[in-house]
């Protein structure tokens, strides 16, 4: 089974009347994700492709079952639309937002954590279950399923690794985006543990960039707990110290924060390290996926 989401996950869409909240809910809900309300104050009683919006996540609740949520709203209100979800009881919240109050960040990760919600994001894609279910914007014509878990913190590069995987007849259990950071609700770390425990999930691919500490926490993860094989690409190899490199978390900060120490500590965890898309699936295939 995939992680996080399924077939069977009941979605709510903070945004939904909204520009890129009605395009995204458009596309999700054609390939198959049970999306059962929409939330945008003020526009209570419309319905958005047949899906019921109200006012308030409260009101929502109040009226579906709901497992997930979906937030597509300006940085300046994510906060505030961050806590109605986390106080309405909703178990998991995927935050597309980029550029929310790094204070912002940490009073919603905070509430999340006392309140047992988790938080995939800010700043991140979100994640797709190939053939179940979608809750954001991974690009679903470049997947397949199979049994690769894929975790990363660009969007992007993901979504180019999964074209090549899919070209290569390699399938995915799942594709986790966690977000550029500085800050992150879910961690590499804390994906690979679902990973580990997942029956779908045979091989884990692994993708960084500079910057931070989690692929370092992450190869501590693997070195103590991962009985399955683990593919990791870092990113940013050339990336002076100090610039910004996409990504608000991408900065080379001292030793750690570089592609290289990344790398060699995944490699001394027990995971192969790959420069190309291609190197891992020739990686997966040597070892037999």
């Amino acid at each position: 089974m995939p992680i996080f989401i399924d077939e069977n996950t009941r979605i709510l869409v903070q945004g939904i009347t909204g520009n890129v909240g009605s395009f995204q809910t458009s596309i999700m809900k054609e390939y198959g994700s049970k999306i059962v309300a929409g939330v945008t104050p003020g526009k209570g009683g419309q319905k958005v492709y047949g899906i019921p919006v109200y006012n308030l996540v409260s009101q929502a609740v109040a009226e579906h079952e709901i497992d997930a949520a979906i937030s597509y709203v300006p940085a300046a209100f994510a906060k505030m639309a961050a806590y109605e979800v986390i106080s309405s009881g909703i178990p998991f919240l995927v935050l597309t937002t980029e550029g929310i109050p790094e204070n912002d960040i940490v009073s919603i990760m905070r509430y999340a954590q006392l309140a047992g919600c988790r938080v995939l994001g800010p700043d991140t894609p979100g994640l797709i279950s190939p053939g179940k279910c979608k809750l954001g914007v991974h690009p679903h014509q470049m997947l397949m399923e199979g049994s690769v878990g894929v975790v990363s913190k660009s969007g992007s590069l993901s979504y180019e690794v999964c074209r090549v995987l899919t070209e290569a007849g390699i399938g995915q259990s799942s594709v986790v985006g966690i977000g550029g950071g500085p800050i992150w609700g879910t961690t590499h770390e804390e994906v690979l543990r679902e990973y580990e425990n997942d029956p779908q999930t045979k091989a884990v691919v692994l993708l960084g960039e500079v910057g931070g500490k989690l692929e370092h926490r992450a190869a501590m993860y693997i070195k103590e707990h991962m009985s399955k094989p683990v593919v990791a690409m870092i990113v940013g190899r050339s990336a002076p110290p100090g610039a910004q490199m996409g990504h608000a978390g991408a900065i080379v900060e001292g030793e750690e924060g570089t592609a290289a120490s990344k790398l060699a500590a995944l490699s001394k965890a027990g995971a192969s390290t790959a420069r190309t898309p291609q190197e891992i699936v020739k990686i997966l295939k040597n070892i037999g996926v």
